[in-house]
């Protein structure tokens, strides 16, 4: 695990060159998508390399992290909707190969079964985005999922729908209970995870995510396991790492053809 503490204002550019980098080695990569807050100004950065430079999405495949359960097709912060409104729409992506978990399938578990299959058949994603709850959730994998989970149906902690009532008008009775979330175990498939936290209060998660014990009590945790895990976050986010001084030492003398 590689953790990377810059200013907030350079934590987006560093996550858009990884995927650059491998956009313009694999046009046909895999990208996993996360919403909310923190890949927002990834996404910003990809738009307008993709306006100033070139950058081509036309034969990638994208895979949402998760949806909320039983929200209309076109509401506004059901996350296929997000996505393209703050994404996909602004590239030449074809919608269609972009794809998320069914939310307003009949059969839930089939759905999920499904979806775990359409990565399958895509080969895997080669960098998922993440962003990290002040709790420690990593997607919709709330504290206590499984290490091993796959893509499944979850209850939203209380905690999770305050922090998102802010998409519904800060009406906590309108965030949906349920969701539909790739698993640990299956986020854990991806080639590279690229993770993003700014500000003080993911500070505590921050600290579980990368000093702390493997626990399901801070589901993030399960990157410790992974081979390949880059952590951006700003010196707020930062501000409880033991080992911070390491951290930055470690970059700073990093030979510039390694990458992240």
């Amino acid at each position: 695990m590689e953790v990377v503490i810059r200013p907030a204002d350079e934590l987006a550019v560093l996550a858009a060159d990884v995927i650059e980098a491998r956009l313009r080695e694999h046009p046909e990569s895999v990208l996993g998508l996360a919403t909310g807050s923190s890949p927002l100004k990834v996404y910003q950065e990809l738009i307008r390399r993709h306006r100033e430079s070139g950058l081509s999405f036309a034969r990638a495949r994208g895979f949402t992290l998760d949806e909320y359960v039983g929200l209309p097709t076109d509401h506004p912060e059901r996350y296929r909707n997000v996505i393209a409104e703050e994404f996909v729409d602004h590239l030449d992506w074809p919608a269609e190969q972009v794809r998320g978990p069914d939310g307003l399938a009949e059969d839930l578990i089939a759905a999920c079964a499904s979806y775990e299959r359409e990565i399958k058949d895509a080969g895997g994603v080669d960098i998922q985005l993440l962003g990290i709850g002040s709790d420690g959730h990593i997607a919709f994998n709330e504290p206590g999922s499984s290490l091993a989970s796959r893509t499944r149906i979850k209850s939203l902690t209380q905690q999770t729908r305050r922090d998102n009532a802010r998409f519904f008008d800060g009406d906590i009775d309108q965030v949906p209970v349920h969701c539909l979330t790739q698993g640990l175990g299956t986020i854990s498939e991806a080639r590279h995870l690229v993770l993003l936290a700014a500000g003080e209060e993911k500070a505590e998660a921050v600290h579980q995510l990368v000093e702390g014990p493997v626990s399901a009590r801070w589901p993030a945790t399960v990157m410790q396991f992974h081979p390949h895990v880059t952590v951006l976050v700003d010196e707020a986010a930062a501000s409880r790492l033991e080992l911070a001084d390491y951290y930055r030492q470690t970059y700073a003398s990093k030979p510039d053809w390694q990458g992240l």
